[in-house]
């Protein structure tokens, strides 16, 4: 009888252990805190008269289309937002994620964030998530008291076809 209740508890632990190694949120720190939540600041210090004020279109690519047969590949994507700045702050006021037909997929931040300088801020679209499409894409909303702020903002695109993998960026556009 105590083999069997050993079999049983190792048979539990074990099953907790594979169930807790699932894979982990690419968009949240090790304690499981979401990232750009950590950024959020007062949205009273954005003022109207900031020196510098933007909106990014970003394309990315959810899934790309192989081959003549419309075969298509999912893709991951991670948008990067970099504070090329030494000294200023760039405050994010809006992340939106649009599809293919121009719906809003998500909005990834319900306040402001500050991104300090030279720093960066990244999301992971999975490659499991096709709800972007082809033709998905980015809108950020941006501003900064200094207007010699010079955000660079790209896309990094991820994927695999058989043993082959291949990756590509795509560049932010002002909008605005």
């Amino acid at each position: 009888m105590d083999i069997f209740k050993t079999h049983i508890l190792a048979f539990i632990s074990l099953s907790i252990f594979i169930v807790s190694c699932g894979t982990p949120d690419p968009n949240k720190d090790a304690t499981g805190n979401d990232e750009l939540e950590l950024l959020e600041v007062d949205p009273s210090i954005i003022t109207k008269n900031m020196a510098y004020k933007d909106m990014i279109y970003v394309p990315i690519y959810s899934d790309i289309y192989l081959d003549e047969l419309n075969q298509k590949s999912l893709l991951s994507a991670t948008l990067s937002i970099r504070n090329t700045s030494f000294k200023d702050s760039i405050f994010i006021s809006t992340i939106d994620y649009y599809n293919t037909s121009g719906d809003k997929v998500k909005t990834f931040i319900n306040n402001t964030i500050s991104l300090p300088p030279m720093a960066t801020v990244n999301y992971v679209i999975e490659k499991k998530d096709d709800t972007g499409g082809s033709g998905a894409n980015f809108i950020i909303e941006l501003s900064a008291n200094s207007s010699k702020v010079k955000p660079l903002i790209q896309a990094i695109m991820i994927g695999e076809n058989g043993n082959q993998a291949f990756s590509f960026a795509t560049d932010g556009y002002s909008i605005r």
